[in-house]
């Protein structure tokens, strides 16, 4: 993507990110202009000039690839996809998802579903631990070209602009990855690389840009100890298509999260919740 100024850049990610998390509602590039104090017309031409592609392009963009891993790894219907991905109009919805996959969103998932099952016994074997883990927050940044998984996460300030700038109380804090291109690859890579906050200084601190703070929800999570970041697609597409069949439960489509903690990495996947 071409990379404008640096604090031009800084506002488009916020831009971006915004996005990404109202998916699933019916504001407009003019509410997020209004937003950001910017007019429409303006925002448009700079996040065009930092990523390459319009905002509406892009966040359709978005939505379909989320149907897509929502057809894959949830037992939702198809209607309440298009509702959860920001289509009113099912037939609309049809219609973009077939334009972009070449296949109606029933046949997609037939496909892709029938590729995993005959995956599953050609991987190796992972143990899976399901845990509920409370709220937590993270101190990240999102890295929009990121290399591979960072040194499995050592060193991994490195690679994120300003981490050398946050608190001396985050120093040895677990570092953390949220992989919003997983467990299906997206035209849009994106991580976002930081350390895990307590939930006592969450609120009081000062963090350097472009760093943020965000909430990781409680919720139920399949979580696979790794030796190293190697392991982490093969350990992603077992718990899809076989390791989560065996527990009967199902991927939610979120963002899976690599942690790592005292044993090494953990990579930890959130699960459907129960209606």
């Amino acid at each position: 993507m071409v990379q404008g100024g640096k604090t031009m850049f800084n506002e488009m990610m916020r831009a971006e990110i915004w996005l990404q998390e109202t998916l699933d509602s019916q504001l407009s590039i003019e509410d997020l202009a209004t937003r950001m104090g910017y007019s429409s017309s303006q925002v448009r031409r700079r996040f065009r000039q930092s990523f390459g592609i319009s905002p509406s392009a892009y966040r359709d963009m978005l939505r379909l690839e989320k149907a897509a891993r929502l057809l894959i790894h949830t037992p939702h219907g198809v209607h309440d996809i298009a509702k959860r991905c920001g289509y009113r109009n099912h037939s609309a919805f049809t219609r973009a998802f077939q334009r972009r996959y070449r296949v109606a969103p029933r046949e997609y998932r037939q496909n892709q579903r029938l590729e995993l099952y005959r995956q599953r016994h050609n991987l190796p074997h992972f143990s899976v631990k399901m845990a509920d883990l409370p709220l937590r927050r993270a101190a990240v940044t999102r890295l929009y070209q990121p290399p591979e998984i960072i040194e499995n996460l050592d060193n991994w300030q490195r690679n994120a602009e300003g981490a050398y700038d946050l608190p001396a109380r985050l120093t040895n804090a677990a570092p953390i990855a949220i992989l919003h291109d997983h467990p299906l690859a997206s035209e849009a890579p994106r991580i976002d690389l930081g350390v895990h906050v307590d939930e006592e200084h969450a609120h009081r601190l000062a963090l350097p840009l472009p760093f943020r703070l965000v909430m990781l929800p409680a919720q139920r999570h399949a979580c696979i100890t790794l030796e190293d970041s190697s392991h982490l697609t093969s350990a992603m597409l077992f718990m899809a298509c076989r390791g989560l069949s065996e527990h009967g439960v199902y991927l939610s489509g979120e963002a899976p999260q690599l942690v790592k903690g005292k044993y090494g990495l953990e990579l930890r996947l959130p699960l459907l919740e129960e209606d």
